[in-house]
């Protein structure tokens, strides 16, 4: 067998869209990293995630390859849904990308991958990570095949049943299923009836996703199914829902989901993380999953480059935990309030026609696709004190169009290409709430013009900043007007030197 590198600064167990992400920002800040992956290709049986939410959208702008993912998409939506039959138009949020891309998981990580080769990351296929022990000094992972690596930092994204979660010793309390489907790439002697349908135990239906692929066959069973599935499986929950299985002749492959809701009770253990399925996981009703998962390893990457390149303390990754956990734990929240409005019966009927009337009405529409699109993610970042800080803090900075003394027109995604902090000072050019000097290296000081409306989704139009602090991740850290520039750089791109 060919001899691993035991060498690298961090080690992501999982090459799927998070661990993919989380390389991608990794490589950007300059870290040593690589990817242990079970798989020999990026191939994946079934379609998996469809798509992903506006906000994924914007972060993959952020770095410059959203158009690789538009150029790729069987569709551009701008209406969202909400437990299966309610719709959420999104069109008239302040965002460049007010939609959500339908794109198989298939594409995602292929088109991740290639990205991630660009920028020099390295993959150790067909390894699996079998167990791990830390010290104070890093992490020796053990590998299945019995070769081991070491790492200064271990970050598990290997999915809902994750190796690492389990051997970093790392609860996974929450709910078990209720109920479970199945999807199939099948194939019918007889032309299915396109659409959806829904029962007591969920939803049915039929598209294709891929004009000269397939057709996508999915079907509620009327039980928690366990083990894995067969075409037979496939037929009978067909035939319940549609009272003829339509000529069902053979399936590619069946899977089988359901809508188990867990969430790690840490994202931090020492030198271990988590992120993606292996710190959540939940009902795929509302299509949310992958995106919180490429958010998770955008939040985490910038940090822990940091800590890894000895900008930052390594306490610096708590508030990975403190922000991306509350996030998810929202996700839970709504996706098991959908799988229970998904549902058909004279009581859930009824409470389903009054949240659509409710989501007609502009104000709880906007609250609720601002959840479901991840546009109204905040961040708190002044516990008690939050309430006197600009609306902008802790909330994802909007794509303006600026004009900057140094490079004339441009945008604020644009300058995040390559995940570097920023200062955007809006007022006197030069001026400057603090001396930038030890932190030069580290942000990048930009004098810009900017004369529209400040309008954030869900909240509305909020006072014009003289100046912001820009994270990675696209999050606002500091708005000028407020002291505490100093304290705020200190904080989340490291001490003075």
């Amino acid at each position: 067998m060919t001899p691993v590198s035991t060498d690298h600064a961090v080690l992501i167990a999982g090459g799927g869209p998070t661990g993919l992400m989380l390389a991608g920002e990794l490589a950007l800040a300059g870290v040593d990293a690589a990817i242990i992956e079970r798989r020999a290709n990026q191939d994946l049986v079934g379609w998996r995630a469809l798509g992903f939410h506006a906000r994924t959208v914007e972060v993959l702008d952020q770095r410059g390859i959203v158009d690789r993912f538009i150029e790729q998409a069987a569709f551009v939506g701008q209406t969202t849904g909400f437990g299966g039959a309610i719709r959420l138009d999104l069109s008239d949020f302040p965002s460049r990308h007010a939609y959500g891309l339908g794109i198989s998981q298939q594409h995602i990580e292929r088109i991740l991958a290639a990205w991630v080769e660009e920028l020099g990351v390295p993959t150790l296929r067909e390894r699996e990570v079998a167990g791990l022990a830390q010290d104070e000094k890093g992490v020796t992972v053990e590998l299945a095949d019995g070769a081991s690596l070491r790492a200064d930092f271990l970050v598990g994204c290997d999915g809902g049943r994750s190796v690492v979660r389990k051997a970093a010793g790392i609860d996974f309390p929450g709910w078990d299923a209720t109920g479970s489907g199945l999807i199939a790439a099948a194939e019918f002697d007889e032309e299915p009836e396109w659409g959806m349908r829904r029962d007591e135990h969920g939803v049915a239906g039929f598209s294709r996703p891929d004009p000269d692929g397939p057709i996508r066959a999915q079907a509620a069973e009327d039980h928690v199914g366990h083990g894995e599935p067969t075409l037979e499986d496939l037929r009978k929950a067909i035939i319940r829902f549609y009272g003829t299985d339509f000529g069902l002749r053979s399936a590619a492959w069946v899977t089988r989901f359901s809508d188990t809701t867990r969430q790690a009770a840490a994202y931090r253990a020492g030198r271990v993380l988590l992120a993606g399925d292996a710190a959540h996981i939940h009902s795929p009703m509302g299509g949310q999953g992958l995106g919180v998962g490429v958010q998770d390893a955008v939040n985490l990457g910038w940090k822990l480059a940091q800590v890894v390149n000895g900008i930052s303390p390594d306490t610096l990754l708590d508030t990975y935990h403190a922000e991306r956990h509350p996030v998810a734990a929202r996700v839970l929240h709504n996706t098991m309030a959908q799988i229970a409005l998904s549902r058909v019966n004279d009581r859930t009927d009824a409470l389903r026609d009054i949240v659509a009337d409710l989501a007609a009405m502009e104000q709880p529409r906007k609250h609720l696709a601002g959840m479901i699109s991840g546009l109204d993610v905040h961040y708190d970042f002044g516990g008690d004190d939050a309430t006197a800080l600009h609306p902008l803090v802790g909330r994802r900075m909007p794509d303006l169009d600026l004009i900057t003394t140094a490079t004339g027109p441009t945008r604020v995604y644009t300058l995040l290409h390559t995940a570097r902090p920023l200062l955007l000072n809006f007022g006197t050019p030069g001026a400057r709430a603090a001396d930038l000097a030890p932190w030069a290296a580290r942000v990048q000081p930009i004098d810009a013009a900017y004369d529209g409306v400040w309008d954030l989704p869900v909240l509305g139009e909020v006072p014009a900043p003289t100046a912001v602090l820009v994270r990675p991740d696209g999050h606002v850290a500091w708005v000028g007007g407020n002291e505490g520039l100093a304290e705020a750089l200190t904080t989340w791109f490291g001490p003075a030197r």
